[in-house]
């Protein structure tokens, strides 16, 4: 079964105990934009123990804050007792939960929008909070005063732009307002938490709404400090002119493909992202302009042809052209550079070399530094197709030898 469909069976069951159980959250709003949710939740007046009771498989992670993991048919739902929630020390987590009622727990969650219910053994959606009015007029609200909102939960801001970014939603101004008043608390929240909704926010398509909203929220100077006021616009532009689909590296490149590597590299630090995601940025930034010049040899082409991020840093260079003031007048070498690909065929990028360290030792070569000098001009003279058979490379290492030793003498 789907997810959805293993959550309409739990609140089945629930419901012939004699408990209130509806669908919650964000699922309700997609289904009301004809959006497909990626979970599906269930709201009820069931305590833990009830539901712990009811079904034979569940983990009890947040069972003091009335959240229960329900297993069935292969698929996880999240079942959460109706609660209200006070004190948030932490700006993040509630210092104590009591069970409620569905009004009161609406009255305690985000934005309007995410605040409604849905019965789907009824069909009957449930709106104590004015989310479906919200929803029709394209708005992003918060419940209740906004400054209070974002109190208990200062991500809650960047949940905001994320929404407005991706449903294309106005945020409504006494919100906006307030995470301008309360941007600089963002600095409060792990950078785990900050990259996961950064992510959602630069990789929709409305990358660039998104990226302009942080900026003028204030959020991007506090999360990156001493982001350059010059580099924005030219992050925007950058941003607006990739491709719709791209991965998190790519799209944090080019937000900061307006300034200096360095800075970037520092910048996000903050978010605590992987070795490799850093190693994917890192590159893009650092080879920018390259794919730029005419005179670039074979060996150079394919070496960076051959990496495992050449088409981004292809793309990121495209939408750096394109953003420029000959917009696309700049891009010619690029074109350029793709008909050059495109001639190469199914050339192999990154042979094995024709010969190996022990070879070139056995050709005279000395263990050292010279032995590794030697390697990489065997190999990309192999590269250039200057070099196609072993005793090619073998001939070409003692004449390099000879001629090395006669610079040395």
């Amino acid at each position: 079964m789907t997810n959805k469909q293993t959550a309409i069976e739990v609140i089945k069951r629930l419901q012939r105990n004699g408990f209130q159980a509806l669908l919650a959250g964000g699922c309700v709003r997609d289904m009301l934009l004809g959006r497909r949710a990626k979970d599906y939740d269930v709201a009820t007046d069931a305590q833990p123990t009830d539901v712990i009771r009811l079904f034979p498989r569940t983990l009890k992670v947040g069972a003091k804050f009335g959240v229960v993991i329900v297993l069935t048919e292969g698929q996880q739902v999240e079942v959460a007792t109706f609660r209200t929630e006070t004190g948030y020390t932490d700006g993040r987590r509630p210092d104590s939960v009591k069970f409620s009622n569905a009004a009161e727990d609406a009255g305690r969650r985000d934005f309007t929008i995410n605040g409604m219910f849905y019965d789907p053994l009824r069909k009957k959606v449930i709106d104590y909070v004015e989310g479906r009015a919200d929803l029709n007029s394209r708005v992003v609200r918060t419940i209740g005063k906004p400054a209070e909102r974002f109190g208990e939960d200062y991500l809650r801001m960047l949940r905001a732009v994320r929404f407005s970014t991706q449903l294309g939603f106005a945020v409504e101004p006494a919100t906006w307002s307030a995470i301008g008043a309360n941007a600089h608390s963002i600095a409060k929240i792990s950078g785990e938490r900050i990259a996961m909704e950064l992510e959602g926010i630069l990789v929709d398509p409305n990358r660039a709404g998104g990226a302009s909203m942080l900026i003028e929220s204030g959020l991007a100077g506090v999360i990156f400090p001493g982001l350059p006021c010059e580099q924005e616009k030219a992050s925007i532009a950058i941003l607006s002119q990739l491709r719709k689909k791209v991965d998190f590296a790519l799209a944090l490149a080019g937000f900061f493909a307006g300034g200096e590597t360095d800075f970037a590299v520092r910048s996000c630090r903050v978010l605590k992202l992987s070795r490799n995601r850093n190693k994917h940025i890192k590159f893009l930034l650092s080879n920018r302009g390259k794919l730029l010049d005419d005179r670039m040899s074979l060996a150079q082409l394919k070496k960076i042809l051959a990496g495992p991020y050449f088409w981004d840093l292809y793309e990121l260079q495209r939408a750096i052209q394109k953003a420029s003031d000959d917009g696309r007048k700049s891009i010619t070498p690029l074109i350029r550079l793709r008909r050059r690909i495109k001639a190469l065929g199914d050339v192999e990028l990154r042979p094995k070399p024709l010969l190996n360290g022990h070879d070139l030792i056995r050709l005279g070569a000395v263990p050292g530094p010279g032995l590794g000098q030697l390697a990489e001009e065997m190999y990309i003279a192999q590269l250039e197709g200057v070099l196609k058979t072993i005793g090619q490379a073998e001939k070409w290492t003692q004449e390099w030898l000879l001629k090395h030793r006669t610079i040395e003498t």
